[in-house]
């Protein structure tokens, strides 16, 4: 490679791919893209996005750091992998959203009242209650998670499928009680302690601007 192509290269790699590179998950096949746009087609969602999978890759690919992290598009991913399934160059686009939001998120730029944001954490404090989901008092807080009224107007509003399956046995309300937990719990939480260890250490290798 010549000394120009080199530095060529280099230019294409701005200080946001690297960032995005060292902190997302897979951040290091955005390069990769090709911009086909095949994975905007397959999306279900791809109508509601801000900016589709291969045009958030251009931005992040232009250094627009602040417009990329502060999208809601990565919180449209449903994790469905069409994506993935027809992408030419075998992209784990999936991922690369999924870490996209998570790290918007960890530095606070994520945009505020993402529903799926909200779902989101809603199911991770719901898991690390027991370690296994209370599919009950998972519901229920979904319900009220835009407020008290929203919630009774949803709950009102689904009463008919809750007492189809009260009474075929497809819902239990002793699970409000607590429900099902893992064999070990403590061993669980050491677990998740430690992951997260993990990835505190390798965030801070690297300074994001």
């Amino acid at each position: 490679m010549t000394d120009l192509n080199k530095q060529m290269v280099e230019q294409y790699r701005n200080s946001f791919l690297k960032e995005v590179e060292a902190n997302v998950e897979e951040g290091e096949w955005v390069k990769m893209c090709m911009q086909c746009g095949v994975c905007s087609g397959s999306c279900p969602l791809g109508p509601y996005w801000d900016h589709p999978p291969q045009e958030l890759f251009m931005m992040i690919r232009a250094g627009k750091r602040e417009e990329v992290l502060a999208s809601s598009s990565m919180w449209m991913c449903t994790s469905c992998y069409n994506c993935i399934a027809r992408c030419p160059r075998e992209l784990p686009i999936t991922h690369i959203m999924h870490g996209l939001a998570h790290y918007a998120k960890r530095l606070g730029l994520a945009p505020k009242n993402q529903p799926t944001m909200k779902f989101s954490q809603k199911f991770w404090d719901n898991l690390m209650v027991t370690g296994r989901v209370n599919e009950l008092k998972l519901g229920l807080s979904l319900y009220f998670m835009n407020g008290l009224v929203e919630g009774i107007k949803t709950s009102l509003k689904m009463k008919n499928i809750g007492l189809g399956m009260l009474l075929t046995k497809r819902m239990n309300p002793m699970e409000m009680l607590g429900g099902h937990s893992v064999k070990d719990k403590s061993g669980f939480k050491a677990m998740i302690k430690k992951a997260q260890e993990l990835e505190a250490a390798r965030i801070a290798k690297f300074k994001t601007p």
